[in-house]
């Protein structure tokens, strides 16, 4: 998907803060949750979500979603990850900073 394109998506979906990032090699922070919901487009590397004993691993081209508070747990592959992610708060939370 064009990055351009995914990001105007984003916008018009309500994700007000739009970050780009990476994050290093077998990153596994354990389980977690997120006061946003998050939608992500993998632009290098591999991520990996499991939500209810699920996994499922996602590469460059790949979107998903996660709604908010929702507990999880994500690791990156032995490269890494870059992606572009949109985080839409809920009407009157803060922002904070770090990675979805």
């Amino acid at each position: 998907m064009d990055l351009a394109a995914f990001e105007a998506d984003l916008k018009r979906d309500g994700y007000d803060e739009i970050v780009n990032a990476r994050l290093f090699p077998d990153h596994k922070p354990g389980d977690h949750s997120h006061p946003y919901d998050v939608r992500a487009l993998i632009l290098e590397g591999e991520f990996t979500i499991a939500v209810n004993g699920e996994a499922r691993t996602y590469r460059p081209g790949d979107i998903f979603a996660l709604d908010a508070k929702r507990t999880h747990s994500e690791w990156t592959g032995p490269n890494g990850v870059a992606y572009l992610a949109g985080r839409r708060h809920a009407a009157g939370a803060g922002r904070r900073e770090g990675k979805p």
